[in-house]
């Protein structure tokens, strides 16, 4: 076992916000594994995946820390979590994450037909939404999906121009009205912070205006 160390087994899709909160806050005792964000496509494979690596990583690490929402797996990944004592981030799914539950509950009141896009969405949506969905080969498919949406919301994780214009031209392409809100890391960073401090006795600073990007 790795004296001390510990880790964050973590969705892809965060994995830059994670890295960077990392870097930021030199943590460098804690250790991150990411798991493929195409399991989102699947979320029902989502908690055999991270139940296999707790079991794997149980022999090299002191304390584990899941990096995901429920991520509609509808309570199932904390029946797993809870068998493995391992706690999980707060809420349902990125989205919500990062915009913190109380902003994302405004924003689906509003619009209950909202598809919302974070900067990982973004920067890949042709291949998570529209190969990923099967769009590219049936175009067709892109009406279906997307019926009941009314608009395209940007989380914005970083001041980006190219994944603003990236968002804009996904919007575009489902025929979608688009806005953004700029959101910085939201509940991820308080939560890792929290995770960080807890394993090294509260010394880890709390998140200040450091931690957002700019």
């Amino acid at each position: 076992m790795s004296a001390g160390r510990v880790l964050i087994i973590a969705c892809g899709a965060l994995a830059r916000e994670i890295v960077a909160l990392k870097r930021l806050n030199a943590w460098s005792d804690i250790d991150v594994q990411c798991l493929p964000p195409e399991l989102h496509n699947r979320p029902e494979r989502i908690p055999a995946a991270v139940g296999d690596a707790i079991v794997t990583a149980r022999a090299q690490y002191t304390r584990i820390f899941v990096a995901y929402a429920d991520c509609g797996t509808g309570g199932r990944l904390d029946a797993v979590l809870q068998t493995h004592g391992v706690e999980r981030l707060p809420g349902a799914h990125c989205y919500q994450l990062f915009a913190t539950a109380g902003v994302f509950a405004e924003l689906s009141e509003a619009e209950p037909g909202t598809l919302y896009l974070t900067d990982f969405l973004a920067r890949h949506f042709e291949r998570l939404v529209i190969e990923g969905l099967g769009i590219d080969r049936h175009p067709a498919l892109a009406e279906e999906y997307f019926r009941n949406y009314r608009r395209v919301v940007y989380l914005v994780q970083s001041r980006d121009e190219g994944l603003r214009r990236a968002a804009r031209a996904a919007a575009a392409r489902l025929g979608l009205e688009y806005t953004e809100r700029y959101t910085g890391y939201g509940e991820l960073a308080t939560s890792l912070t929290a995770f960080a401090a807890a394993r090294d006795g509260g010394r880890a600073r709390a998140p200040g205006a450091s931690a957002w990007p700019r």
